[in-house]
């Protein structure tokens, strides 16, 4: 019996990230999501996910530009823009290091 083994780890493939909001994360979003069309402001959402952010795009109708972007970046500059609300023109609303403070803050309008 052979008693020389070897142990033979195969680092070649790195383990790939999933960028992705996380479960409370996503929780609260879809939690704003549901108080916001209850009240008539948002009709539909979408996703974008790509490796440098994920973003979370509020619409009044399907055929529109998103109203609201929610965005967590996954390597910020700086720690206050992992997390940002922008308008439909791209402009930064506000933005914190934590998703729940900045879905409190923000005022949210009623959209016409």
């Amino acid at each position: 019996m052979n008693r020389n083994l070897k142990l033979v780890v195969n680092n070649k493939f790195k383990k790939e990230k999933n960028y992705f909001f996380e479960k409370d994360e996503l929780k609260s979003i879809l939690n704003l999501y549901a108080k916001m069309v209850s009240n008539g402001s948002w009709k539909d959402y979408g996703l974008a996910i790509s490796s440098k952010k994920v973003t979370f795009s509020v619409f009044k109708n399907a055929a529109e530009n998103a109203v609201y972007k929610i965005c967590k970046t996954f390597k910020p500059i700086n720690q206050n823009l992992k997390y940002s609300i922008t308008d439909s023109n791209g402009k930064i609303i506000n933005n914190s290091a934590s998703l729940e403070n900045l879905i409190l803050r923000t005022k949210w309008k009623k959209i016409k």
